[in-house]
């Protein structure tokens, strides 16, 4: 299925005077769409080929900027990143997006600030989902409580979004051991979770990598539609 367009859109973040950019890549030949939310940080025109790709299966995909600590103080990014999903709700329709089937998709600082949204599903690629330990004693040495507060484990509960974990075996930056315990989490709450581990020597951002580039969108769409199409049903 081809990707019908490809736009620069604009939502408003909730702090004065700041904006931030979507990137929207549109499916054709659909008549309500699903929507997809890729949180990224850095250069949004970087993850374009994965919007693209995403789009491609039959869902919207915006490509939307957020703002990282230490830069701005908690909770701004997932201001940032609740705006670009309001947005969505309230914007949508003009391009055919179905305000009831929004997801999130994030990798890294990107999978957290999916985890944090209100969306009805979650794909998180080695998402920080927990600063307990080394974490904690590095970024939060004097703010435990702040540690606690940023968390998403500590949000998790059954009306928790279903959630897609997707993780390397090989992660250096973000052990695996976050996604497994995120995972832990919802099965205990009752939240539909589901985790694919990615062997051999995937790097961390490894979604951004061609050899596992493909099947992480493939997974991701998968997940996606499995979830969100019976939720996109009129507009």
């Amino acid at each position: 299925m081809p990707v019908l367009c490809v736009a620069l859109l604009g939502f408003a973040a909730l702090l004065p005077a700041q904006v931030r950019t979507a990137k929207l890549a549109m499916p054709s030949n659909i008549e309500v769409k699903p929507d997809i939310v890729y949180a990224t940080y850095g250069d949004k025109q970087a993850f374009g080929p994965i919007a693209a790709n995403l789009a491609a299966t039959g869902v919207a995909a915006a490509c939307i900027e957020y703002r990282v600590l230490p830069d701005v103080k908690f909770p701004d990014p997932v201001y940032d990143t609740k705006a670009a999903v309001r947005w969505m709700r309230a914007e949508g329709k003009k391009y055919g997006i179905s305000s009831d089937a929004i997801g999130a998709i994030g990798g890294s600082a990107g999978g957290h600030a999916g985890v944090s949204s209100c969306v009805q599903a979650v794909a998180a690629m080695a998402p920080v989902v927990d600063f307990a330990g080394r974490m904690m004693e590095t970024l939060f040495s004097d703010r435990p409580e702040l540690a606690t507060k940023l968390a998403p484990v500590t949000y998790v509960d059954k009306d928790s979004s279903p959630i897609l974990l997707i993780h390397s075996t090989a992660d250096k930056a973000v052990p695996i051991q976050q996604s497994e315990e995120m995972l832990a989490r919802c099965k205990k709450a009752g939240v539909p979770a589901k985790m694919i581990t990615v062997g051999g020597e995937a790097p961390h951002g490894f979604w951004m990598q061609p050899q596992w580039a493909a099947d992480t969108v493939k997974q991701s769409a998968e997940f996606f539609h499995s979830v969100l199409d019976k939720l996109a049903t009129g507009i």
